[in-house]
This record gives C-alpha cells, sequence and structure tokens, in this order.
C-alpha cells in the first residue's frame, strides 16, 4: 500500500511486484539501449540549486496558471496509455486522484476508459491528447468529443510518424503472447469506442501517419476553439515553427525516452527552447520528473510547469487512486519544502539565478544573472 511510500521512486518497485511482467516492461521500458531513458533521470541531478538566505518564507504558495486555469502546483499528470493494465478502475481512479490534487491530466488518445467515463469521474481541468490520423475524420471525430466532454486544451503528439524500437516490448511478445494480445485488443476496441465502431477495421492503417507536417497543426487549429499544446519538441528551430504556426503551448518531451534514443534529456534542453519562443507561448517539460526538486529545476530554466507520467501509472498499480493521489501529495510538499529552503514564496518567485547548470560549474562561469540581486 501507498502509505509506506516515503519517495515517490519507491512507487515503480512496488509495482514491479503487483504488475504483470508484461505491462511492467510495457510502461518501465525506453527505446533500444534505454540511455535518454537513464539520462532523462541522471540530467537532474547535474543541475545544483542556489539558495538565498534570511528571506521570510513563512507562507509558501505553490499554485500557479496554466492556459489560464488556475491549479494547486505546476506538477500535472502527462498522458499514458491503457492505465487499466495497471489497475481495474484505470483513468477514471487517476482522474479522481487529479482532481483531488487540483491540477490537471491529459487523457490519452489510447486511454483504456472513454472521455465521457473520465469527464463524469470528478470535477477538474483536463486536456486531451491527440494523434492525427491519415483519415482526417477520425481525428476530427476525437476533437468534437474532446469539445462536448468538457477537454479544455488538446495536446498533439509529434514525435510519432511511427513506434520507437522498445526491445522489452519485443521480447515480452514471446514470453507472453496472451498478454500482449490484450494490448492489442485494448488499442483496437477499447480506444476505438471513443471514435466508432465502423472505422475498427482500417484503425491499424491509420493510427500514424508518417506525412504530418506543419500544415496539419494549422488544420487542427481550423477546426477547434481549443488551445493547442504540441508535444514531444526537442530543440529551438522546431519551437519557434511551433509559436509561428499557432500553437498555444509546447511541451519539451522525448516520450518519456521510448521513441528515439540518444536524444537529449528533456531537462537539459529545456532553456533552449525557452529562450527560442521568447515568452511568446508557455513550455512545459516531461520526463524525468521524481522530485519537488526536480520541479524547481525545471521552473528555473523556463519551464511553465512539468508532467508526469510514469509516477502515475505506477502509483496507480501500486494502490489505484490513493497511490496517484499519494504521488502528487508528496511532489508538491517536496516543492513546497524546496521552496522553502530555496528562500521562495511562490511559484513567479523562481527564476534563472536559483539554478546552476554543470557547464557553469565546470567551467566557474559567474554569468550574470547570478550576480544581480534584489536587496
Amino acid at each position: 500500500m501507498s502509505k509506506d511510500v516515503v519517495k515517490v521512486d519507491e512507487f515503480e518497485a512496488l509495482a514491479k511486484k503487483k504488475m504483470p511482467k508484461m505491462a511492467f516492461d510495457y510502461y518501465a521500458s525506453g527505446a533500444e539501449d534505454e540511455h535518454t531513458l537513464q539520462q532523462n533521470r541522471e540530467a537532474f541531478s547535474r543541475i545544483r540549486l542556489r539558495p538565498r538566505i534570511l528571506v521570510d518564507v513563512s507562507s509558501v504558495n505553490t499554485s500557479t496558471t496554466v492556459l489560464g486555469f488556475r491549479i494547486a502546483m505546476p506538477i500535472m499528470v502527462a498522458p499514458a496509455a491503457l492505465h487499466k493494465l495497471a489497475h481495474p478502475e484505470g483513468e477514471v481512479a487517476t482522474a479522481r486522484a487529479v482532481s483531488a490534487a487540483d491540477t490537471i491530466m491529459i487523457l490519452s488518445t489510447t486511454s483504456s476508459c472513454s472521455m465521457e467515463e473520465v469527464a463524469a469521474a470528478a470535477p477538474g481541468v483536463r486536456f486531451f491528447q491527440l494523434y492525427v490520423y491519415k483519415d482526417r475524420k477520425i481525428s476530427e471525430h476525437l476533437v468534437r468529443r474532446a469539445e462536448d466532454a468538457g477537454f479544455s486544451a488538446l495536446v498533439l503528439t509529434v514525435d510519432t510518424p511511427r513506434l520507437g524500437r522498445r526491445e522489452a516490448d519485443l521480447k515480452n511478445k514471446s514470453i507472453d503472447q496472451g498478454t500482449s494480445v490484450i494490448i492489442i485488443f485494448y488499442t483496437l476496441v477499447v480506444v476505438f469506442s471513443q471514435t466508432g465502431s465502423s472505422m475498427l477495421a482500417s484503425w491499424a492503417d491509420k493510427l500514424f501517419d508518417r506525412s504530418l507536417s506543419w500544415k496539419d497543426v494549422k488544420w487542427l487549429k481550423s477546426i477547434t476553439k481549443l488551445p493547442i499544446i504540441l508535444k514531444g519538441i526537442l530543440n529551438g528551430e522546431d519551437a519557434i515553427l511551433a509559436v509561428q504556426a499557432g500553437a498555444a503551448g509546447i511541451m519539451v518531451s522525448n516520450h518519456g525516452a521510448r521513441q528515439l534514443d540518444y536524444v537529449p534529456p528533456t531537462i537539459s534542453i529545456l532553456e533552449e527552447v525557452v529562450k527560442a519562443v521568447g515568452g511568446q507561448v508557455p513550455v512545459f517539460l516531461d520526463g524525468g520528473i521524481r522530485r519537488g526538486t526536480d520541479v524547481f529545476k525545471a521552473l528555473a530554466l523556463g519551464a511553465s510547469g512539468v508532467f508526469v507520467g510514469r509516477p502515475s501509472v505506477f502509483g496507480l498499480a501500486v494502490d489505484g487512486e490513493a497511490g496517484v493521489k499519494k504521488m502528487l501529495e508528496m511532489l508538491r510538499d517536496e516543492l513546497e519544502r524546496t521552496m522553502t529552503l530555496m528562500g521562495v514564496c511562490s511559484v513567479d518567485q523562481i527564476s534563472r539565478h536559483h539554478v546552476e547548470t554543470e557547464y557553469e560549474y565546470k567551467n566557474g562561469c559567474n554569468c550574470s544573472h547570478h550576480m544581480h540581486s534584489k536587496l
């Protein structure tokens, strides 16, 4: 049970004991050699904190605003497929936990619960993650369903012209053929209940469109008034193009290191993206968040908020709704403690001078942003 968990990382080890091997590996594994998977975590450890002392921190507030929505903390839940592989209640349980934490959840296109079920589960702000299919009618139908169900934004995944090579999944197909069929079944039947059964036969052909380009972002904007966040940006050049295409926000993401190995860890590319967009749109980050200090570092480097993926699923596997709720509470409490010890009273007070990158401390960089104090 989650009551004995004292840090977010512990949920993964407990989930491994509770989940079928195939299901755990499906969530835990990364692409190929899993170099980026490891670096997503380790890159945070190479950033140092620079606390300020003798600051009145008798009142510390973690709340923030995302796309105009006020939430209790800049920590949100990323889209992840098939939560019912982790727990029988699936995304419905996750949604209740996120609502209790007063933050935002992104529902995956490959959810094992329908949009309507999740929307009815609890009040709160939710975004919907979307793929653009070869048959644009499928995508448009999903958009309409999201609008009707009260979702507040779309999150378009832009890094998946095809699936990455996830070798743990390949091995498990020979080990547990029956369980592998469950994933296929959910993808073909449960998920497709959101798009209409008449489209079921052609699902496999339409899942990923390799011709997807910037013109399709503009097409998506033309069919909805919902704000669109682009998920999967990993450089400043694409960030600029995203703004030009009308994105309302950018998520720096490498798909949990599940697509292309040896791309940068997300925290290491965050500042490049933030500088490229120059404050025109908010920039978010996912990948590797396990501590409140990780959240603080991301905010100091310019993120408007962070999303957690695997910890949500592992918390769900360990203790259902209570596990997800505990995970989010732990991260919020750690962030509040970090802010207090850093001499920061609110999220908007977190700034670049609060952190030092590996390049800066190894090269003795006495950067100007570290030399300007407000006395």
